[in-house]
């Protein structure tokens, strides 16, 4: 492969170099900032020889290259100009992009708490109504509260994670969510007349409200920001938050907080009075465009809306939306089913049980969906229906979890609900397995290499000679902590296998040791990623953390030199893995054999916890 020519293809297919205002690479991919995406030659790219995938993410266009990432970066640096490539990410977004990104950044953080608080709300449902737990018992109070802690002080947590994705003190933007609730300011909601300053209060009850406090913090990031221009810098660390405690928490109260409520309360009035009307349509529309909402990352601009829609009772946008996820499942079981081949069994297999237990489908989305487009009609033909029955029928989600199998009794009615995402699942499987899921041309060649493959193979067995017993090379874990499915890692390159086979580590400790004895490959400047070449061949590509480089090297501490020569157990990186998690970013860290294709497998331990230097994985020859 000629990376001066695949530089320049990808140049010309992302509109040219006069379109390019940016571009940096990772450990696997290219990152565009394009002045107009729409220039894009996105097919062009993904059937493009040297290119595993693209995909806009994050106002950023990405090309997926793989381990040679860098050695392509270099020929695309030397195509296009100084001032393309500067490093200047001041590109101007359109307002609606930087919304979404704000709220999908601001959200990200808190989805694990939130849907694990929403599937212990679930279960709680389901002990209640079996009568296995008391609903005014003690045990029931102490589950109860663990489970509503995260929703009741939703402000507290989106001030702090909202403050990362704008660059101001964190803890103080907690501060502002949290004096939202605190009993002080609450207990004027049983005073006659309340006022501050002269001035009539409005009290409303924030407790898991969202729009009031992202109003108020991004006011609180300009008026910080603003401040610190004329504070001198040695009483800038007292007098910056005083002030923006004194002003923004009062402006909340009298200003921000009524005009978010009443704004929460209108859009979620609406999608309740469209359902009302016509709840066929409303579930119709929502349940065909749900997905196309996430593989644009839109989706995420609903989440305020529904959590509102809980707080008030009962939310109907996600009961609908949800029968679009049931459809995918349908086509991951559908191609799971019909497919002969093993490598896509296996990856249809490990994207649905995970995506139906949890609700995680972007698996799903990148490595089938987009892989054989005409499933996108069965998806939405299957999650338009099943969403039209779910608003025919008035379901309502009552507590926010995923949308799973599991989540179920977190709608009402939970038979109608079930009932109908069975039908959904059933309904996507049998459209795929009856009309198939990719080319018939381009299925009939698989076929026709597949056969002429198999027919050498058995003509020359009898030449075949096994020196020796099948090899394999055991690859131990490089970290501390639980150990979870390539499948669940959000990040559609690795989740979908795209780079290759592997693992993932959700890490307890910063500290990452060699799983091999062999070379450091690779070393990437920002320190999050390195690759390790074993003594028998075997590339080990480890990558801590999920879009870790924009930290660019901050928390990471490199140990070694790229072609050091280590042995299995050597310190490789130390990482602050409690600051790289106050920055927002999951530590999610996937360890992967990027040279799966010389290989007949690749197998996974079975343990939930793991230390390093323990078994991860066995490559088999």
């Amino acid at each position: 492969m000629s990376y001066e020519q695949l530089g320049k293809d990808i140049i010309q297919s992302v509109g040219g170099e006069k379109n390019i205002n940016n571009v940096i690479h990772c450990a696997t991919r290219l990152r565009f900032t394009l002045n107009d995406e729409q220039k894009v030659d996105k097919e062009k790219l993904d059937k493009m020889e040297g290119i595993i995938g693209a995909v806009s993410k994050g106002g950023q266009f990405q090309v997926i290259v793989g381990t040679h990432v860098a050695d392509v970066y270099k020929e695309i640096s030397k195509s296009i100009s100084p001032s393309s490539n500067s490093g200047d990410n001041t590109v101007k977004k359109p307002i609606g992009t930087l919304i979404f990104d704000v709220i999908s950044r601001s959200f990200s953080p808190l989805i694990g708490a939130l849907a694990g608080a929403g599937m212990l709300k679930a279960l709680l449902t389901v002990l209640t109504s079996l009568n296995i737990l008391a609903a005014d018992g003690e045990t029931y109070k102490v589950l109860a509260g663990a489970s509503n802690a995260v929703f009741y002080f939703l402000p507290i947590f989106l001030g702090i994670t909202l403050s990362i994705r704008l660059g101001v003190n964190a803890y103080v933007g907690g501060a502002i969510g949290a004096a939202l609730l605190e009993p002080n300011i609450t207990g004027l909601a049983s005073v006659e007349s309340p006022h501050f300053l002269g001035i009539p209060l409005v009290m409303s009850d924030y407790s898991s409200s969202v729009f009031p406090i992202f109003i108020a913090i991004c006011i609180y990031a300009l008026l910080d920001k603003q401040l610190r221009k004329f504070i001198h810098k040695d009483l800038q660390l007292f007098l910056v938050p005083m002030l923006c405690l004194m002003l923004i928490v009062p402006l909340t109260i009298l200003v921000f907080g009524p005009f978010g409520v009443n704004v929460g309360n209108l859009i979620g009035d609406a999608i309740v009075f469209l359902s009302s009307k016509s709840g066929i349509i409303t579930g119709a529309i929502v349940g065909i465009s749900w997905t196309y909402l996430t593989v644009l990352g839109l989706h995420w601009g609903l989440v305020p809306i529904i959590l509102e829609n809980i707080a008030k009772g009962g939310d109907p946008i996600y009961a609908m939306a949800g029968m679009a996820i049931f459809a995918q499942l349908g086509v991951a079981l559908g191609i799971f089913l019909k497919t002969k081949d093993k490598k896509l069994k296996t990856l249809a297999g490990s994207t649905f049980l995970p995506g139906a237990l949890s609700g995680v489908t972007e698996p799903i989305i990148y490595g089938l969906l987009t892989r054989y487009k005409r499933t996108f009609i069965y998806v939405s033909i299957a999650g338009g229906l099943g969403g039209a029955m779910s608003g025919l029928a008035g379901v309502k989600m009552e507590v926010f979890a995923f949308v799973s199998v599991l989540s179920l009794p977190a709608f009402s009615p939970l038979a109608i609900q079930a009932i109908i995402a069975l039908g959904t699942i059933i309904l996507a499987t049998v459209i795929t397995m009856f009309f198939g899921f990719e080319d018939k041309k381009k299925a009939n060649a698989v076929e026709e290499i597949s056969n002429g493959v198999e027919e050498k193979t058995n003509t020359e067995k009898s030449e075949v000679i096994l020196p020796h017993a099948v090899k394999s090379t055991t690859i131990v874990s490089p970290l501390a902590g639980n150990v979870i499915p390539l499948s669940s890692v959000d990040d559609a390159a690795f989740a979908s296998e795209a780079m290759g086979k592997g693992m993932a580590i959700e890490p307890s400790e910063g500290k990452l040791y060699s799983p091999v004895s062999g070379v450091v490959s690779t070393i990437f400047r920002t320190g999050h990623c390195i690759a390790v070449v074993s003594d028998d061949g075997v590339e080990v590509l480890i990558h801590i953390g999920i879009e870790t480089v924009k930290l660019k090297g901050k928390y990471f501490d490199v140990k070694v030199e790229e072609g050091a020569t280590v042995k299995q157990g050597d310190l490789l990186i130390e990482f602050d893995l409690e600051q790289i998690k106050n920055e927002g970013y999951q530590s999610t860290t996937p360890i992967i054999i990027t040279n799966t294709a010389n290989y007949s497998d690749v197998i996974g331990t079975k343990k939930a916890a793991i230390k390093p230097g323990e078994d991860l994985m066995t490559v088999v020859v």
